[in-house]
């Protein structure tokens, strides 16, 4: 398990969970939603001692990254872990098994790329129902080899058991060789912000899926499987100062880099105009697309800072400024975190 804590909610929960006697009774009292997902991984943390550095120092990054970093014999390995669950995080109904298999492949990869290491591997653990078709199952499967393919990443193995719903957690390794990993906490205030990969798509898709429509194709099929320039990711790592997958949105991950690092990230929208098919949608379905690209996260674009000297690598387009503060601000003004999805929420 590698729990990402997130910039101000995990502060602020952590406070309500030590600070007295009877407020740590009153949290244990009450329900995982009333705590809320990063209240919770907060709690974890504290019971398992991942906060903690290890003896000898083999856990070289713990949570608050991306990805863990481990240190086995000089070797040191970049580990991530992500779960999806039917009906929480896809519907049968709405993705094919190999749609499913790429998604969950994708979120993984993304996570290791985002640290800057080559990832190498996958382990996964599936759960089933007993009277799911084998052919889903191997549609899935596919799907898994499909996204490792483009990396040339194998899966070794992993478990299967029977699950009243289909479940996957997909454990993603990498290698980051002589480099130091890329953190959240690197950026400084000058540095340019930005980011690689389309913002914004998943989300739209997600909301035509929502309204029972399947069309337009393109932002439907981008709910469905990211698509990821992993390449264009990979070349910024020798100069990037920060990167955080934008798994939980843009400005949610914002948010965290700007927290690990204790700046203010400062977005424009002038730089993250939507782009015509999201215009129609947002048109057809009465939504502004700008809060598709400002809290949509499935799209698994990468948000990174840069140095105001170096050129921007190919792929990447700058979306703000690193500034003096904290928090994120969108066209000057604060915005509010967390700002993309959370799970236990309303």
């Amino acid at each position: 398990m590698q729990p990402k804590t997130r910039g101000a909610t995990s502060s602020a929960s952590t406070h309500q969970v030590r600070g007295s006697a009877g407020k740590d009774r009153a949290v244990l009292e009450g329900t995982v939603a009333e705590l809320g997902e990063f209240g919770l991984i907060d709690l974890l943390t504290g019971v398992l001692g991942t906060a903690q550095p290890s003896a000898g120092g083999s856990v070289l990054v713990g949570p608050g990254d991306d990805s863990a970093v481990v240190d086995f014999d000089g070797a040191r390995i970049v580990i991530s872990t992500d779960a999806m669950v039917e009906d929480v995080h896809f519907k049968r109904s709405w993705s094919s098994g190999e749609d499913v298999g790429v998604r969950a492949a994708a979120a993984n990869l993304a996570d290791i790329v985002a640290m800057g290491a080559t990832p190498t591997v996958l382990v996964v653990a599936l759960g089933v129902p007993p009277d799911l078709q084998v052919e889903w199952v191997l549609e899935l499967a596919r799907g898994l080899r499909h996204e490792a393919d483009r990396l040339g990443v194998r899966v070794v193995g992993g478990d299967v058991v029977q699950s009243p719903v289909v479940s996957l957690a997909v454990t993603a390794l990498g290698a980051l060789g002589g480099d130091e990993p890329v953190r959240r906490s690197g950026a400084q205030v000058g540095d340019v912000v930005a980011v690689c990969g389309r913002l914004g798509w998943a989300a739209a898709g997600l909301a035509v899926l929502m309204r029972g429509f399947r069309s337009p194709r393109a932002v439907v099929d981008a709910h469905r499987r990211p698509a990821i320039d992993y390449d264009a990711v990979m070349t910024a790592r020798d100069i990037a100062t920060s990167m955080c997958d934008v798994s939980d949105g843009l400005v949610s991950d914002a948010g965290h880099v700007a927290h690990a690092s204790g700046v203010r990230l400062a977005l424009s929208t002038d730089e993250l105009s939507p782009e015509q098919a999201l215009l129609d949608v947002g048109a057809a379905l009465g939504d502004d697309p700008r809060s598709w690209i400002l809290t949509g996260g499935d799209d698994h674009a990468v948000l990174a800072t840069f140095p105001p000297q170096v050129s921007l690598p190919p792929g990447w387009r700058a979306v703000g400024i690193v500034e003096a503060g904290a928090g994120v601000t969108v066209d000057g003004r604060e915005y509010a975190l967390p700002g993309g999805h959370a799970h236990f929420s309303a």
